[in-house]
């Protein structure tokens, strides 16, 4: 059985928040964007994959299962919700999001939201990941650093990604959105600022389309 918990209040927009490949559920990241969503009014669903759950009930290094059946088990949760919501996640989560969308129509999915987008793996900047993007019928938001390895905003500008995607850009993040030091930022502070942007977009996804 999957394993899920829920934060916010149980009648406020949903988002159903799927992790990275190598962190789970309960990692710092998943949780502190939950907590903030949720005091934002949110209804949060965070989750595990199930390669994930064997991880953290056995210790074993599982790897990441093939698309197919991340998205399987993606949607066999949505379907267990009878309310609009935003779909999304860290990383891979949101990966699986925008190519669950860009595959198949579920009507009570408003919106995808990516936090970190893996527009290429580390270090192959030639195997991109944009190419289902154009098929997604539902508005998508990407929260990304400005010096992401898995895609900077210099190569992601020249991606030609449709008009009507919403890119927040967090100065001088990486992957995790964290900037270094000298750039007079803090990772704090870009966590909120991704919280503030998301909660309002799944708000207006919700709640107008």
């Amino acid at each position: 059985m999957m394993e899920v918990i829920f934060n916010g209040p149980e009648d406020g927009p949903l988002f159903v928040f799927a992790h990275g490949a190598g962190a789970p559920l309960t990692s710092d990241f998943m949780q502190a964007v939950s907590l903030g969503l949720a005091d934002q009014g949110i209804r949060v669903a965070r989750f595990n994959f199930n390669y994930m759950q064997q991880r953290v009930d056995t210790g074993s290094r599982r790897p990441p299962e093939r698309a197919p059946k991340l998205i399987e088990q993606f949607i066999q949760l949505i379907n267990d919700f009878e309310q609009p919501m935003v779909i999304g996640g860290k990383s891979m989560g949101g990966r699986m999001a925008s190519l669950l969308m860009a595959e198949h129509t579920l009507p009570q999915v408003k919106g995808v939201a990516c936090l970190g987008y893996p527009f290429h793996p580390q270090g192959k900047p030639e195997k991109l990941r944009v190419e289902h993007l154009a098929q997604i019928k539902v508005p998508v938001a990407i929260l990304q650093g400005t010096r992401d390895k898995l895609g900077n905003q210099e190569e992601v500008t020249s991606y030609c990604l449709p008009n009507e995607f919403l890119l927040h850009w967090l100065e001088d993040g990486d992957h995790d959105l964290k900037p270094r030091v000298k750039s007079g930022l803090t990772h704090t502070q870009h966590i909120q600022s991704s919280i503030d942007y998301l909660a309002n977009y799944i708000k207006q996804c919700v709640f107008t389309h």
